[in-house]
């Protein structure tokens, strides 16, 4: 059975709908799914999963979450290599700079980058199903 992680942080609580979503569609493809936010994951814990999905809201000048998020996110990226990881995060403004950025930085690491999805503010039905699919493209 694949074991998949979906770490996040939330603010307004649109990014963790999506979270929810993430690991309903994990979850209906058989995986075993941990849903935890980035306060309690570490680094020591990326062994124990197959597949990864982290998300944050873009936060200030379309940055990644200062305090919590990017300090956990810096912990974990270097030991992601082979792992399906997947990326997601909602929006209230701007075009998606923070993803593309952090994107990017992916694509100079050895993680198996599967997908990122981004809504703008709470998920519609499409974003809902987009996070679904990202979910079942980690198992």
């Amino acid at each position: 059975m694949s074991k998949v992680a979906v770490v996040y942080w939330s603010g307004t609580g649109n990014t963790e709908a999506m979270a929810k979503a993430v690991a309903d569609g994990a979850a209906e493809k058989g995986a075993q799914v941990t849903l935890c936010t980035s306060e309690t994951f570490k680094s020591s814990m990326i062994a124990e999963f197959d597949g990864l999905a982290f998300g944050c809201p873009s936060m200030g000048d379309e940055v990644l979450e200062e305090s919590e998020f990017q300090p956990m996110w810096d912990d974990c990226k270097n030991s992601l290599g082979g792992k399906k990881v997947g990326l997601f995060g909602s929006y209230g403004w701007g075009d998606g700079l923070w993803m593309r950025n952090w994107v990017d930085e992916c694509g100079g690491l050895t993680m198996n980058l599967i997908d990122d999805v981004i809504c703008n503010e709470y998920p519609n039905d499409e974003g809902f199903e987009n996070c679904k699919s990202l979910g079942a493209a980690l198992v």
